[in-house]
């Protein structure tokens, strides 16, 4: 998941980049109002979600908030703050933030509340497939890994989206072959190991770790980092 972190505090900037990298997460980091501001003009189609502390330089994370959510976007927010009345959480929900947890705050705890955020985003209805730091949106065809578009052929989604949809399932050539092809080839054919390879090669990035596993003699499945 590609997370933009706005927050003035370099020590928690510095805590959460390092925190959130060893989890996985590609990070950006906004440290005031404007710079907030031009990170979301910049990624904000590429972002997955943003963890945003109300009190900024130059401006306040509520006021970004609202302009964010008067623009359309439904991009997941979680407030980070100090401010801790009933009533500032009231307003900060009321502006449009997902979720709001209050400083200081446990690490863990943060890291459930981003997964309970995402699972909103998957819900029913939703174009978007999410897996670790993979996305695909499944109107366009298009995905994207740590925040980097990956395009994709015709049947290079239909098996990443088989993938997607059951993350941890064994998919046995056989089965792979009638979903994504739709049709019986001869069950000796290596199209399902080429296309494979060729998802492989477009997911596999630098430093991240692999998504598609083999299982020898049975299948693959995908599994999140």
């Amino acid at each position: 998941m590609r997370v933009l972190v706005i927050e003035d505090d370099l020590r928690i900037v510095s805590f959460l980049d390092k925190g959130l990298t060893a989890e996985g997460h590609s990070v950006t980091c906004a440290t005031t109002a404007t710079e907030a501001e031009a990170a979301l003009d910049t990624y904000g189609d590429v972002v997955d979600l943003v963890l945003l502390d109300l009190g900024l330089p130059a401006g306040d994370g509520e006021d970004i908030l609202r302009r964010l959510r008067r623009r359309g976007s439904t991009l997941p927010v979680i407030v980070l703050t100090a401010r801790a009345e009933v009533a500032d959480r009231v307003r900060g929900l009321d502006a449009g933030a997902n979720d709001y947890l209050t400083k200081p705050f446990a690490f863990d705890e943060l890291l459930a509340r981003m997964r309970a955020v995402r699972r909103t985003v998957e819900a029913p209805g939703s174009n978007e497939l999410i897996v670790g730091d993979l996305r695909l949106d499944t109107s366009t065809k298009v995905a994207w890994r740590a925040g980097r578009r990956i395009d994709l052929a015709p049947r290079e989604w239909a098996l990443l989206e088989l993938f997607m949809r059951a993350p941890t399932r064994l998919f046995t050539r056989v089965h792979i072959l009638n979903k994504v092809w739709q049709y019986d080839l001869d069950p000796g054919t290596n199209v399902v190991d080429v296309y494979v390879g060729y998802l492989r090669k477009k997911l596999n990035r630098p430093g991240l770790d692999p998504l598609i596993h083999t299982v020898r003699g049975a299948g693959y499945r995908l599994i999140e980092p």
